[in-house]
């Protein structure tokens, strides 16, 4: 079995090809084949299926490193596999009949998903009827299956719980609504169900699952027994990570060689405000890693002993992932600022990786706003819920 290590040496050595085909994921919209081929070799896409089907189901912490890794080839790619992995995660959670469906029929499943429930759902026998469109699937061109949310109702047509449904990539439509700013590579469109059937043994309560209330039979496998909300907003980290350290890497790189223009400076090595703020933003990268390493610990170490994070410990690694998101866009702003004019130029991979990073910095589960006004209540005490996803 491959060791965490092992992992995320893999995601290292992917980077070369990450970067050689950066400008064709941003321009095709989507990672390119011989990429996604490489990945798939490579075992990324497997980090956290479960060992029954193959895969690594490995830790918090390997998911987290393994994506930083690859951002700091290509943001959209490491993206993309962060949250097919997550989604993969989810995947585990369900009752083994659905694991089956995904995993059993293709060891090598990719699932792609969006938790909002904006769909309609009717109980029928044996399960519901399903029809829907869910903004913005990322990795929708690369999925075999979706996890997607749907509102539960009675027979009145009450919403009485919110859902989580396993749908089949092939009985899914797709459209192509995927144009922004940044992040252009993770083919993140609208995925749209028709009146498709989905068995009852495909469907999973999300307030359930936020307790740690999981369908899965398999109690005996850690990763899966993982804080749900926690694991879903701290992979967002990992993207992040990986993008202020390729930012710090050139910008460093560069300045022993670029000059300050309308100064004596001949290069910005010389310069000492250069120097403090490159002190700056490679600290607050640093901040954000140990945060999100914490962060990481606190489920791993849970899950080891069979333990559910209580809402505060949720709080924190709520907070947790946006102080990383913070400090993060942070450091690449002082970076861009350093590194001058010149950073905007189509040419120039500092462009992609600022347009990246502020763009996964605006999810609404990493939002640090809302993360650290959620553990401030918490640290206080207050028992007001502005979010179900803690």
């Amino acid at each position: 079995m491959l060791t965490h290590k092992d992992l995320v040496a893999r995601a290292e050595a992917l980077q070369p090809l990450l970067r050689e085909h950066a400008q064709a994921t941003e321009t095709d919209r989507r990672v390119p084949e011989p990429v996604i081929e490489a990945l798939t070799e490579a075992g990324m896409f497997k980090i956290a299926t479960p060992r029954r089907y193959g895969g690594y189901q490995s830790s918090m912490r390997t998911m987290l490193d393994v994506s930083a890794a690859l951002a700091e080839g290509d943001g959209s790619t490491a993206w993309v596999v962060t949250l097919v992995n997550v989604c993969n995660w989810i995947t585990s959670l369900f009752p083994s009949k659905a694991q089956d469906d995904v995993f059993g029929a293709d060891p090598d499943a990719r699932v792609t998903g969006v938790l909002s429930p904006t769909a309609t759902a009717a109980k029928v026998d044996g399960g519901w009827r399903v029809s829907g469109r869910w903004y913005y699937n990322s990795g929708s061109w690369h999925s075999n299956w979706a996890v997607l949310g749907v509102p539960l109702t009675d027979a009145d047509g009450k919403v009485v719980d919110q859902g989580l449904i396993l749908a089949p990539r092939s009985e899914l439509d797709l459209e192509d609504t995927w144009f922004v700013a940044g992040m252009k590579g993770t083919a993140s469109n609208c995925l749209i169900a028709q009146d498709i059937f989905v068995p009852d043994h495909r469907v999973m309560s999300v307030p359930a699952a936020i307790e740690g209330r999981y369908p899965t039979e398999h109690k005996d496998e850690i990763l899966s027994r993982s804080a749900f909300v926690p694991v879903l907003a701290l992979v967002l980290a990992g993207p992040q990570l990986g993008l202020g350290r390729a930012a710090l890497k050139y910008v460093t790189d560069k300045a022993s060689r670029k000059p300050i223009s309308y100064t004596f400076y001949e290069t910005q090595a010389e310069s000492v405000a250069v120097q403090m703020q490159v002190a700056e933003a490679a600290l607050r990268v640093d901040t954000a890693t140990l945060h999100a390493q914490r962060a990481a610990k606190d489920i791993d170490d849970a899950a080891s002993s069979g333990t559910y994070l209580n809402f505060a410990q949720r709080a924190r690694v709520r907070a947790d992932t946006g102080w990383v998101i913070q400090n993060v866009l942070e450091a690449i702003n002082t970076l861009v600022s350093v590194h001058g004019a010149a950073s905007f130029a189509e040419v120039n991979p500092l462009q992609r990786i600022w347009r990246d990073a502020n763009t996964a910095g605006r999810h609404a589960v990493a939002a640090p706003a809302v993360a650290i006004e959620v553990y401030g209540k918490a640290l206080l005490g207050i028992d007001e819920i502005i979010t179900p996803l803690v």
